[in-house]
């Protein structure tokens, strides 16, 4: 039996390839999709990514994952640094839930460097790119082990 694990994505990664590469890599979203997928096939994970620019319905997709007891990859975007509605929504986690990020917020500018989500979260993995979520799911891999 595989585990489902949601990959959640927040505003603007689905431009990956083409938003700002230089900072978030020259992978695709089709490319991150495919990662992900195959990573946690890998790992005995039936992984199902998501995106969205909608906060509203990212928040419902944090408590279908907490009604689950699904594990979550979360990058919530810019909405890591201000969403109060989508931390207490991933306070309510029944699973691990995995804060990530492609680049170093610590390494950008000042109001990047505050995540609402950390404190909330199981861990955070951030600066590594694309492997960023490679590194997430074999955390929960490694959580499940446990």
């Amino acid at each position: 039996m595989t585990t489902r694990v949601l990959v959640l994505n927040g505003p603007n990664l689905g431009r990956l390839g083409s938003r700002e590469p230089d900072v978030y890599g020259a992978t695709s979203y089709a490319g991150l999709v495919e990662e992900c997928t195959k990573t946690g096939a890998e790992l005995g994970f039936d992984v199902e990514v998501r995106e969205t620019n909608d906060e509203a319905e990212l928040i419902g997709w944090l408590h279908e994952a907490a009604d689950g007891r699904i594990p979550v990859v979360l990058n919530p975007g810019a909405f890591t640094h201000y969403s109060y509605a989508m931390r207490d929504a991933a306070a309510q986690r029944t699973a691990p839930l995995i804060e990530v990020h492609i680049s170093n917020p610590y390494a950008r500018e000042e109001f990047r460097h505050n995540s609402v989500v950390a404190a909330v979260a199981s861990g955070t993995v951030a600066g590594f790119g694309i492997g960023s979520y490679r590194l997430a799911l074999r955390a929960l891999a490694d959580a499940a082990e446990s």
